[in-house]
């Protein structure tokens, strides 16, 4: 099982996609800076605001790598709004 995920900070008010296959570790990791060279290390409040379950980490990949090129904050927020369009996109890269 993977996992795309999308965690918001509200002190830098911005999103931050991933893949993983353990979500609340990673998520420890960001928010501790254990990721010295991230873009997550310029904040400590991370939180989840999305997350897809995947059937594996190929498929999260490329899940992920379509939401980052969108490079739309209104893409990310429809991703939750509209659960939908993340069932569509696991279809497509099934």
């Amino acid at each position: 099982m993977h996992f795309v995920y999308i965690i918001y900070s509200s002190q830098t008010d911005s999103y931050y996609i991933g893949e993983t296959s353990n979500f609340q570790l990673r998520l420890e990791w960001h928010n501790s800076g254990e990721f010295a060279n991230s873009h997550t290390k310029i904040s400590r409040d991370w939180v989840l605001f999305h997350l897809i379950e995947c059937i594996d980490i190929t498929q999260a990949r490329k899940i992920e790598r379509h939401i980052k090129n969108m490079k739309s904050k209104t893409y990310i927020s429809n991703l939750k709004k509209y659960p939908e369009i993340s069932q569509k996109l696991l279809l497509k890269y099934s």
